[in-house]
């Protein structure tokens, strides 16, 4: 799970190179894009300002540092907002075509789909931190604990009780991508065919919808659990939205998933957890300002 460091050309600024890892190290911990970017742009202006740039004897571990502390700080500023959240909270996916560039494997190397940000939800900001500082970037204790000014035995317990509840609160299956872009393909067509049944096939017994609307569109406010409730979920937006909708597969977060489209309008971003064979869990992103930073180009 952990990142491999990037090595920037000699002649090259540090932060141009690091700007993409710095940015999923900013949406890990908050979950939107302009959030991420905020903190990345304040990133930039404080390297820029650092006057003794050249005795850095690593760009990325201070860089990263600077960022994971501005992310507390946004996140912890952020809490009051969140707890008044009506219905779920989900992170702002990021979207693009199903056909993945060499870059875009890179900066997604790690994990940021959405069953994971949905469990990382649940954490502290500090927890959060020192969780993702050490399964994805391999930080050394003493590290996280320089950075969140708290003893290095602290921080082991920190990182340990954020991984238990991690592991606990999310199934894992390391599924080839082909094996889970069949499983949403599967999907899309039972979901479009109408047929109950066929729908119900894919899911998992225990599957989970965690639906996010905001409160400014209708959404399942609270998690949908079972193949039977939620096949029917399908079906029934199936039978009123009929040949309104149209479903275009896109990777949400790295993993392939799907948009629906209404009238033409981009409805829903859903990213589907599996094992391969079953749908785990569905994440739909209904909220429409959290849509609005899918660029245009996707749209059917």
């Amino acid at each position: 799970m952990s990142m491999p460091p990037v090595t920037p050309a000699p002649d090259a600024d540090p932060f141009d190179a690091l700007r993409s890892r710095l940015f999923l190290v900013a949406y890990r911990m908050l979950g939107t894009r302009a959030d991420a970017e905020d903190v990345v742009q304040e990133a930039w202006l404080r390297w820029r300002q650092n006057t003794d740039r050249a005795a850095v004897q690593s760009p990325e571990a201070w860089l990263v540092t600077i960022v994971t502390r501005l992310s507390i700080d946004r996140l912890r500023a952020l809490k009051a907002e969140r707890e008044a959240y009506v219905g779920w909270w989900l992170p702002e996916p990021l979207v693009e075509g199903d056909e993945r560039t060499p870059e875009t494997a890179v900066e997604l190397a790690s994990d940021v789909s959405m069953a994971l940000l949905w469990v990382l939800e649940r954490l502290s900001a500090e927890e959060r931190a020192a969780f993702l500082l050490r399964q994805v970037f391999d930080h050394g204790y003493d590290e996280i604990a320089a950075l969140l000014g708290k003893t290095e035995a602290a921080c082991r317990q920190m990182v340990h009780r954020a991984s238990e509840r991690v592991q606990q609160n999310r199934t894992r299956f390391d599924v080839p991508r082909e094996a889970h872009r069949r499983v949403v393909e599967k999907f899309i067509r039972a979901a479009q065919s109408g047929e109950r049944d066929a729908i119900q096939a894919l899911l998992a017994e225990d599957v989970e919808l965690v639906g996010d609307g905001g409160g400014k569109v209708p959404a399942v406010y609270k998690v949908l659990r079972g193949a039977h409730r939620i096949a029917n979920l399908f079906w029934v937006t199936g039978r009123r939205l009929g040949d309104q909708t149209v479903y275009r597969h896109a990777l949400i977060n790295g993993e392939p998933g799907f948009l629906r489209y209404v009238d033409g309008k981009l409805e829903s971003a859903m990213a589907l957890a599996t094992d391969g064979e079953r749908v785990l869990g569905i994440y739909a992103v209904r909220n429409p300002e959290k849509l609005t930073g899918i660029a245009q180009s996707l749209a059917p």
